[in-house]
């Protein structure tokens, strides 16, 4: 007789109850206050098993009960809500000048807000160090307020391959970079996890738990930095490609015969739309901030000049966009770091490209909006994805 092994397997059991617990986590977090049968009416999950599950959650310091509410038909009910106390989440952005790091809660409630000066030194090692120096302040900070980490995870402007090795990240001189594993090295293997992604990556995360647009199922986020990334949610994922390398939209090459980029060739989208066009000229990251802030004054007063570049910023920008509206249909296209002050001047350009260029009617229903997250976006998104492993099961031991 012949058999076959390549079909579905059963579960073990902790793997079943592993998924059964982030079931019902995610479903507290998202309807919270809510009682044992709010969760077992919605989740499909019978009584008992809910009220099991709870009491796992309860000792695990995940959930909290808040007492009975009697708003309700029946007997008085006890609410549940997520409690997470005694555990953070870390997210941190390296860019070309700073570090930004952002500590929450289980809810999402900030802990700490940092954002350091940084050069990335003549090497890798010298960036790590520099990077893992703060990290350790960090976590030190989370130590003294008793919380566990649960998790870090890093934005890098550059390529992340699907393993977390930082490919290329032209504006740092970093190649080849085993960023995760050095790390831990320089923070002495700290028992929790870290992950490594491109920023725009996890800005897109960012915004979809944290934005003014949350829950978004299509969602596409532009950085506005030195360079122009793009990342990309398509049916509630973050989409990273078969290699990790999705995203690249600021070397679409929008004019063969434009200015010539960085990457070696002309006219691409970052080198027409990025912040050196804005400026014209491509700044010392100690002179963004107030080149940029000296545009919007300038702006604001009616300078010629001044309006006529953003203009054809934004349509230039616009053209990007209206490939990713054809090519993707999002709901949203959220415009990022240095763009978002600028954006009262981009957006109308964008939009009247996207009204040209679309195939769809009405831009195919697509959104292009400035974030309201900031500067802190990547960083914030590093918080999102050890949330996500979370809520995906990877839960904490009983303390």
């Amino acid at each position: 007789m012949i058999t076959s092994t390549t079909g579905p397997q059963p579960a073990d059991f902790a793997d079943v109850r592993a998924t059964n617990l982030a079931v019902v986590l995610r479903f507290v977090r998202e309807h919270a206050p809510c009682s044992r049968a709010d969760i077992a009416a919605s989740t499909g999950l019978n009584k008992a098993t809910v009220s099991s599950l709870v009491a796992d959650l309860i000792d695990r310091r995940l959930v909290r009960e808040t007492g009975l509410t009697e708003n309700r038909v029946g007997r008085p009910a006890t609410m549940l809500v997520l409690d997470g106390s005694p555990y953070a989440a870390i997210g941190v952005e390296i860019n070309v000048d700073y570090v930004s790091a952002v500590a929450t809660d289980l809810a999402g409630e900030r802990l700490l807000t940092w954002r350091r000066a940084f050069s990335g030194g003549d090497s890798v090692n010298q960036g790590v160090a520099s990077v893992g120096a703060i990290i350790r302040r960090v976590v030190n900070r989370m130590a003294k307020e008793e919380r566990q980490v649960l998790g870090l995870a890093v934005a890098v402007p550059g390529l992340v391959d699907v393993q977390g090795t930082v490919r290329i990240a032209p504006n740092l001189g970093w190649r080849d970079a085993d960023l995760g594993g050095d790390l831990a090295k320089a923070l002495r293997d700290p028992g929790f996890p870290i992950q490594v992604d491109n920023d725009a990556n996890l800005a897109a995360l960012a915004e979809q738990r944290f934005g003014a647009h949350a829950g978004a199922s299509d969602l596409i986020y532009l950085t506005g930095e030195i360079g122009v990334g793009a990342g990309i949610i398509l049916d509630g994922r973050l989409r990273h490609g078969r290699l990790g390398f999705s995203g690249e939209i600021g070397h679409v090459q929008l004019d063969p015969d434009g200015p010539a980029c960085h990457c070696g060739r002309r006219g691409c989208l970052e080198v027409m739309a990025g912040i050196g066009a804005v400026l014209g000229k491509d700044p010392s990251p100690a002179e963004i901030q107030v080149e940029i802030e000296d545009s919007v004054r300038l702006a604001r007063a009616g300078d010629a000049g001044t309006l006529a570049t953003l203009e054809s910023v934004g349509r230039s920008l616009g053209k990007g966009v209206s490939i990713l509206a054809n090519l993707l249909n999002p709901e949203v296209v959220i415009l990022g770091g240095y763009y978002v002050p600028l954006a009262p001047w981009l957006l109308p350009a964008v939009q009247d490209e996207m009204d040209d260029r679309v195939i769809a009617s009405e831009a195919g229903g697509c959104q292009v909006v400035a974030s309201t997250l900031g500067h802190d976006a990547a960083a914030l998104g590093g918080v999102a994805r050890v949330l996500d492993s979370i809520d995906s099961g990877r839960l904490p031991r009983v303390p």
